[in-house]
């Protein structure tokens, strides 16, 4: 396959039952959804796969030859969803089924409830992968690890140093809220970049290419539960993939620009402001107040479509430092209870009463 055929790698998530609470998921929702794709990889219907979790999100990990969108894959995905579903349900899980927002698959788990990251691409001589899942925060956590990695010479030595990158990158931002998309090239759009993906809520990266051939380098999951449902019904808790090295940024690059415990929005109920704090697998048990919020990073060889991995790309005490201050950040942040900046401002806020509180007050604003 490597230099001829494509492979395409699928990255799909979803809550579908927290063990204990929203902390983690519990071994039979695992064990299930691995025996559903082993049967599908016995069938010849996928490549191979690979099955995660982080904090209580279900992540599924497949490559296949089928291209991106692809009906049977994400039935494929969807069915593993409705099965582990009835297993939370059984076991009386936490929210079972939380992310499954339609009745009946209609083609594609986009729009469904289900993050969706995915590329297609040829594979090189050697074909190092990250991919990184979050837990209790937004789809726009990953707009400013992407704009470290390829617009940023201070993170990414090989902007400046490595001949195939100093063209730079592209990159796709959507618009989540008002619709449409843009793509954007830095350096040479690069304050036009920033003051878009600035606004997290709103204006997210989905992908990242290379400006001098077009290949895809990132791929992002940007779905928001609270938009697909009209209401709040969890985090989005987003998922992306990473290409390294040979023309792309190295391994050590990439994990470089999560050394920096940004903040975030989500945590509690979804209505709050904390640190992403990078940790190992083990370690992806959000408990503090429902976080803080968590991201793993699982590194894979990508082999004739073969998943050689996962390694634990947080399992180093070089991010110690990040996490400690990641800790103090959160108690920081917790000072504040219900205020701003913890709180997220109303009209970004998953979770409120304001319009009770407001309902309850009525007529009793007097004006000054």
């Amino acid at each position: 396959m490597a230099g001829k055929s494509k492979v395409t790698l699928s990255v799909i998530k979803a809550d579908v039952g927290g063990f204990v609470g929203h902390t983690s998921i519990h071994p039979e929702i695992l064990d299930t959804a691995k025996e559903r794709l082993h049967n599908a990889k016995e069938k010849g219907a996928v490549l191979d796969y690979h099955v995660l979790r982080c904090g209580d999100d279900l992540e599924l990990i497949i490559t296949h030859d089928r291209g991106c969108d692809n009906p049977d894959i994400h039935g494929l995905a969807w069915n593993v969803f409705t099965v582990c579903t009835e297993v939370a349900k059984e076991l009386k899980l936490y929210g079972a089924g939380q992310d499954l927002l339609k009745d009946a698959f209609s083609g594609n788990v986009k729009g469904m409830g289900p993050g969706v990251a995915e590329m297609e691409f040829t594979e090189r001589k050697s074909e190092p992968i990250l991919i990184f899942m979050a837990d209790k925060t937004s789809s726009g956590a990953w707009n400013l690890p992407l704009y470290k990695v390829f617009a940023d010479p201070f993170n990414t030595a090989g902007l400046v140093i490595d001949p195939k990158m100093m063209a730079g990158f592209s990159f796709r931002v959507e618009d989540v809220k008002g619709g449409g998309e843009i793509t954007l090239k830095c350096p040479f759009e690069t304050h036009q970049l920033l003051a878009l993906i600035g606004t997290t809520s709103r204006y997210m990266v989905s992908t990242v290419c290379r400006n001098s051939d077009n290949e895809i380098a990132a791929a992002v999951s940007t779905q928001k539960l609270s938009l697909i449902a009209g209401r709040y019904v969890g985090k989005d808790d987003p998922v992306m993939i990473v290409r390294c090295q040979s023309g792309l940024p190295a391994v050590g690059e990439v994990l470089e620009a999560f050394t920096f415990p940004h903040l975030v929005s989500g945590w509690m109920r979804g209505s709050h402001t904390g640190p992403l704090m990078p940790v190992s697998f083990y370690e992806a048990n959000p408990t503090r107040f429902d976080g803080p919020p968590r991201v793993i990073a699982a590194g894979f060889q990508v082999a004739d479509g073969k998943l050689l991995g996962p390694h634990d790309m947080f399992d180093d005490p070089a991010f110690d430092s990040a996490r400690r201050l990641a800790g103090r950040v959160s108690d920081y942040m917790r000072g504040h209870g219900p205020f701003e900046p913890h709180r997220l401002p109303e009209d970004e806020m998953e979770y409120t009463t304001m319009p009770e509180v407001l309902k309850l007050l009525e007529g009793r604003f007097k004006k000054a």
